[in-house]
């Protein structure tokens, strides 16, 4: 088959076209990789009014990296998260706000609970007959699966009206953490011979209580577990319409598609690991570095290991220290800052204080052996995934679910980009892409 496949590439003329375009001749044809322009701006391709990112001022002309910054509908994130901190769960707050363009008063919220909680049902039969029926260990998959057959038992599924397009959010909303969870456990049931919990969600609880609830057998959690995990959800609910996934949604959806096939198309690009699955990476690469490295508060061990990856001597041999960076934030991400003060508090009741002294430290010394190695155009700090992939596995989540868990919180900013498009736009999105193809005369089959 490998031979086949290089035999059809060699000779279709892929490898030669593929010779031609050398990295610098990018520049040449004006092409960005990345859509980015040469300052490492994002090209602009739309307008929306549900979130912004802030990681550069403008000073004299210049651009100067600053402390991160995100916005929902106008709101800092960490001022939302600060104002329902220990008093109540902040999912579906921020979903109604990213939804509607306002934060619900108690009225509208309970409204809107109420809402979700009687939406938290699937179609007869469905994870029988659709869930069970081919489990996946790769619950992205088995996730879209169930999205695209959940479009068969919608009688109104073509119907891009807002007020359909809005049912049929709300609904994916609150089925995404049973199709997850659910996934999950058809897997681990069939591929690990574990036992099979199907636990149903409870209406008088949150996303996250939901969540952590349908995932464990014996249904317990801790208020600091849901609390913290409900942080988690709605630091990664959205992020501008930038982001891959994101800018899926607003592709497809331009083309007239149904909502399934929208959010079936914005799951696919999540599961990319360049996308979504940083967070898994963090983990595994940490669990590197903790069994490399006898004692977790040398420094210059720590230092010297990181180093190592770095130089591609270590780990996975890719030169990469995950969870650094960002392709947006450079001298912090807003949502790491504020999330690291929960994982503390995690981490304390968990017994896990060694491992987060390693992440604090780590977090500490990476942006400066980063710059020590490479030249970067701007600063470079821990992002949101260096310390989720952490909280995940506190929780005890199994590393299947981190992505899907993604997709859980993202589904909400997919939703909102989704409605915004189809209000404020009429027209395909089309990029134009420059061809570098030589011509050439037709050769008949006798003569090649």
């Amino acid at each position: 088959m490998k031979k086949n496949a290089e035999y059809m590439l060699e000779h279709a003329g892929l490898c030669r076209a593929a010779d031609r375009l050398e990295p610098q001749m990018f520049d040449e044809y004006g092409v960005q990789r990345g859509l980015r322009d040469k300052n490492g701006n994002g090209v602009v391709a739309g307008l929306t009014n549900i979130s912004r990112i802030e990681s550069f001022k403008m000073e004299d002309g210049k651009k100067i990296p600053c402390e991160g910054k995100l916005w929902y509908r106008g709101y800092d994130c960490i001022e939302l998260v600060n104002g329902f901190r220990g008093d109540h769960f902040g999912f579906e707050e921020v979903a109604y706000l990213l939804l509607f363009g306002k934060l619900p008063n108690r009225d509208e919220l309970k409204h809107f609970n109420d809402i979700l909680a009687s939406s938290r049902t699937l179609p007869t039969n469905f994870t029988r007959d659709v869930i069970m029926k081919a489990p996946s260990s790769d619950i992205m998959n088995s996730l879209t699966r169930s999205v695209l057959t959940l479009a068969s038992y919608d009688k109104n599924c073509s119907d891009t009206s807002i007020e359909n397009v809005l049912r049929q959010c709300l609904g994916l909303i609150a089925v995404f953490p049973m199709l997850a969870v659910y996934g999950y456990h058809a897997y681990n049931h069939y591929s690990n011979d574990e036992s099979m919990y199907i636990h149903r969600p409870q209406k008088k609880l949150s996303t996250a209580e939901n969540l952590l609830m349908m995932l464990r057998p014996d249904k317990q959690y801790t208020e600091l577990e849901a609390k913290v995990l409900d942080t988690a959800l709605v630091l990664h609910m959205e992020h501008g319409g930038g982001n891959n996934s994101t800018f899926t949604t607003r592709v497809v959806t331009s083309s007239g598609s149904d909502t399934y096939s929208v959010v079936a198309a914005a799951l696919s690009s999540l599961k990319g690991p360049k996308h979504g699955g940083a967070n898994i990476k963090v983990v595994e690469m940490m669990r590197d570095i903790e069994a490399h490295v006898s004692d977790w508060t040398d420094e210059d061990a720590v230092r010297a290991y990181l180093n190592k990856i770095l130089n591609k001597e270590a780990f996975d041999g890719k030169g990469l220290i995950y969870g650094m960076g960002h392709a947006v934030y450079s001298l912090s991400d807003p949502r790491a800052q504020v999330f690291k003060s929960f994982v503390e508090k995690l981490a304390v009741a968990k017994g896990r204080d060694k491992d987060f002294a390693l992440y604090s430290l780590i977090e500490r010394m990476a942006p400066e052996v980063i710059s020590q190695k490479s030249r970067i155009y701007k600063g470079v700090s821990a992002n949101v995934d260096f310390y989720s992939g952490f909280v995940y596995s506190m929780l005890e989540i199994p590393l299947e679910l981190y992505t899907p868990i993604f997709a859980i919180a993202r589904i909400v900013g997919w939703s909102a980009h989704r409605i915004e498009e189809l209000i404020n736009m009429d027209k395909i999105i089309r990029p134009a892409y420059k061809s570098v193809m030589q011509e050439l005369e037709y050769v008949p089959l006798d003569q090649r």
